[in-house]
């Protein structure tokens, strides 16, 4: 018997709502830490940028889950609903501290997002998440249908791609952090592609 069977045994008593509740911790302590002097001399930018990583930490947990099914097994397929929308409620609360807490100004938050490219392609990304997230039901799946609504969550593929580019270029420089994120965005996006690519050859014989 092989790991993966007791492990999805197990998951199975393990139900995704509790996610909702837990996902948010962290912001909440971020939000805790900004207040009491824990993030730094600069405790707005720093909540921006925790946020903003832990949203796409937990992007790259998302676009892990199949990947991780094909090579061990253990399926997380019910959570990534949960976790999905968590990366909408970071991006969303990370899009927010920039908008209400940082810039504080309509003229120059327009300024920012054409002048800036690495704003721009947070903006693009974000605007790629919200469909994404209206759709994250089951109604959505039966009113849109299976086919359409699998391609509309390909979605998925160029949102991530562009929250890596915009930490890498965020943090300006080749720093080892943004990259390594990047890195790994990459090699999980090339192994989706690759699998689907042999899964449509497969089909074509």
């Amino acid at each position: 018997m092989t790991i993966s069977k007791p492990v999805n045994t197990a998951l199975r008593r393990v139900p995704a709502w509790p996610l909702y509740i837990v996902g948010v911790l962290p912001g909440v302590w971020d939000f805790y830490l900004g207040l009491t002097g824990g993030l730094g001399a600069e405790p707005i930018k720093a909540l921006e940028h925790e946020l903003g990583r832990f949203a796409l930490q937990l992007f790259i947990v998302v676009l892990a889950i199949t990947p991780l099914r094909q090579l061990t097994g253990i399926s997380l397929i019910k959570y990534r609903r949960a976790l999905g929308l968590l990366v909408f409620f970071y991006v969303s609360v990370h899009l927010a501290v920039w908008l209400f807490l940082d810039v504080q100004d309509v003229g120059a938050i327009w300024k920012d997002i054409l002048k800036r490219p690495y704003i721009t392609i947070g903006m693009v990304g974000f605007a790629l998440l919200i469909p994404l997230a209206i759709t994250s039901n089951n109604k959505s799946i039966r009113r849109l249908g299976p086919l359409i609504w699998r391609k509309l969550h390909l979605l998925t593929y160029p949102a991530i791609m562009l929250g890596g580019v915009h930490f890498v270029w965020l943090r300006k420089g080749w720093q080892v952090e943004p990259m390594m994120y990047l890195l790994v965005i990459v090699l999980l996006l090339v192994r989706r592609v690759r699998f689907r690519w042999n899964r449509v050859a497969v089909k074509v014989r």
